[in-house]
């Protein structure tokens, strides 16, 4: 019990006071939702579709205060209606300790076709990020400390930025940063005289990866993915490798430095019921993982748990018009 409330505490800590930056969330199936973290990846990767993630995260179960995180992202390839275009809307919820986020973000991505490489997504996403307070702060000498947060709740105008490259060859990479006007949100109308808060820290993020595709057989492919991620105070990064089989089943670990191992499965459930789909058919993919701990918090913890979904429908071919008159026979 006191190594529990000593995590809680320690985590209080970690998000109050002045100057303090609060670090995005961190997902295993970081891969599902590129979108979030960079805006140029909005609909870069099919055509004439449209495609929602939900993805939920239980971190250090077991562990009072522990975040658990959710997202949710829908995106569309566009280039029907406008050329060489996605659109998406982004939202993520964000609970750790006493604190609340939640960010909702529309995208707008631009795809340049560039001869012999493949296209370059330029992409901005602009929108709101809430963040409150709720604190049932216990000081340990008096009942009142100018210095601690007081309960609040704010709304502030948000921003990210990112360039993803789609190449032909089957590799990725992009460069984005989330937050960039850095907003602040403080307890001032609580704390006149000294408020305090948080501020969301910008982040710069750098993710890539590829596939090798027909391992053993057609269908077998093998997929490495990287993601970095800095507030240029504290850096890690996330290496991930999947096998696919018959693109139906996956299997895969993850090691995210200094904080855990990740075990992955999953399938695409319309391949594996009904098995090989039309190209355009929509698609279900499930999928689950299961981290271990590798620090201190492995002694108290059973781990970190994460499910996702993600649903793909997309549009029918445009008719092609065929005159019957007689004269343009």
């Amino acid at each position: 019990m006191k190594r529990k409330l000593l995590v809680l505490s320690l985590i209080a800590c970690a998000i109050s006071g002045n100057a303090t930056a609060q670090q995005d969330r961190a997902m295993t199936h970081f891969m599902y939702e590129k979108m979030s973290v960079n805006p140029g990846a909005t609909g870069i990767n099919f055509i004439d579709g449209f495609c929602g993630t939900s993805i939920y995260r239980n971190q250090w179960d077991k562990v009072n205060g522990a975040p658990n995180s959710a997202v949710l992202n829908v995106e569309g390839n566009i280039d029907r209606w406008v050329a060489n275009s996605g659109v998406g809307i982004a939202f993520y919820h964000d609970a750790i300790a006493f604190t609340r986020q939640n960010t909702a973000v529309i995208n707008y991505s631009y795809h340049i076709p560039i001869s012999g490489l493949g296209q370059l997504g330029v992409g901005v996403g602009i929108g709101i990020t809430s963040l409150g307070m709720n604190p049932d702060w216990a000081p340990p000498q008096t009942l009142v400390d100018p210095s601690l947060p007081a309960a609040f709740s704010q709304t502030k105008f948000d921003a990210n930025f990112g360039l993803y490259l789609k190449a032909n060859a089957g590799y990725y990479i992009g460069l984005s940063s989330t937050h960039i006007p850095g907003p602040r949100f403080t307890d001032s109308l609580v704390n006149l005289s000294a408020p305090t808060g948080l501020t969301s820290a910008r982040h710069y993020y750098l993710m890539g990866g590829h596939t090798i595709q027909n391992i053993s057989q057609p269908g077998d492919d093998l997929e490495m993915n990287l993601f970095v991620r800095t507030d240029l105070i504290k850096t890690s990064f996330d290496l991930n490798a999947r096998y696919f089989w018959q693109n139906k089943l996956y299997g895969g670990l993850t090691y995210r430095m200094s904080d855990a191992i990740g075990i992955m499965a999953g399938a695409n459930i319309f391949e594996l019921m009904d098995g090989p789909t039309p190209p355009r058919a929509p698609q279900l993919t499930v999928g689950y993982s299961y981290d271990i701990s590798v620090h201190k918090l492995s002694s108290i913890s059973t781990g970190s748990h994460e499910m996702f979904v993600k649903f793909c429908y997309f549009l029918p071919p445009i008719p092609i018009s065929k005159s019957k008159h007689p004269r343009w026979l």
